[in-house]
């Protein structure tokens, strides 16, 4: 007799609501994406590069906008309800949210097994894709001369945390959303020259790996705007900022440099499509750590 596989049929029957962080079955009944994965590009690239230095022509999609405001991406303003009620309690049992992520969610150097929406990059053994070569842990969190003073590939692993967004943004159900934590600073002196501190301050930094072809055009973003509308957003509340030099543009890409390496060697551009972003240091939810959001969408065979 031939073996029958029956598959659970998700509906808000036999989906019923929890409480706390969602599954993925409850986002799919429940908080079903507002967002396509060619607008939270258009979004992630939102804005023009009208003077582009040919380093950055190379395959190396990280542009720099005329309108640049991350606060595009949202979360489902119902999920936003029940984070919010959520959150109430974690205060009450740690103090903060700081204080749970910093002493109960983030495990530094150690595979996410707390998130329930689990990422297929890290399926089987319990061992990362691939690792730079100085994995090895350290005593406290110093680190060998040899490693540059930002996070980069190079990074201790055990200064990092990459966990899945137990609170998604409102992303199709093939994105996973991840969140790299680092101890290591993203915007260090180093990477940051002080003629670009105040755009990056105010916009942040973002790119894109794996794609097949150049993000969506920035043109294409009024087009976007009525998914937005629930949010109340339009062209003219967005965050704004002057086109960038050619010689800001070079800046601009030595900044988010080293996040785009990190980017392409832990998303194998071959099965992998991200678009990335880093928050503008006003912006940080922990003081003293920093975190890039990654949307990871695998390649269809």
């Amino acid at each position: 007799m031939p073996h029958s596989t029956i598959e659970k049929v998700l509906n808000k029957e036999t989906v019923p609501l929890r409480t706390g962080p969602p599954t993925r079955e409850e986002l799919l009944v429940h908080y079903p994406a507002k967002f396509t994965w060619d607008q939270l590009k258009t979004f992630v690239n939102s804005g023009s590069v009208p003077h582009r230095h040919p380093a950055i022509e190379q395959a190396i999609f990280i542009h720099f906008t005329t309108i640049s405001d991350l606060g595009l991406l949202k979360r489902d303003r119902a999920l936003q309800k029940r984070y919010d009620d959520w959150a109430v309690g974690v205060v009450k049992e740690h103090g903060s949210i700081v204080n749970y992520l910093t002493n109960y969610r983030l495990r530094w150097g150690e595979r996410d097994t707390s998130s329930l929406l689990t990422s297929s990059l890290e399926e089987g053994p319990l061992t990362v894709p691939s690792e730079p070569n100085n994995a090895e842990p350290l005593s406290g969190d110093s680190q060998p001369q040899s490693v540059p003073p930002y996070f980069c590939w190079e990074t201790p692993k055990k200064l990092i945390s990459i966990i899945q967004n137990d609170w998604p943004y409102s992303v199709p159900p093939e994105i996973e959303h991840t969140l790299i934590w680092t101890k290591a600073p993203i915007y260090h002196p180093e990477l940051v020259h002080p003629s670009i501190t105040a755009r990056v301050d105010q916009d942040g930094l973002w790119g894109f790996t794996g794609l097949d072809s150049p993000p969506p055009s920035p043109s294409l973003l009024p087009n976007c705007l009525p998914s937005l509308a629930e949010w109340g957003i339009t062209k003219e509340k967005m965050i704004t900022s002057a086109p960038p030099t050619p010689e800001e543009a070079k800046l601009l890409h030595r900044a988010g440099s080293e996040v785009h390496r990190y980017v392409q060697k832990r998303w194998n551009e071959n099965e992998w499509e991200t678009a990335w972003f880093v928050n503008p240091p006003r912006l940080q939810s922990v003081p003293g750590l920093a975190h890039i959001h990654v949307f990871a969408r695998r390649k269809q065979a």
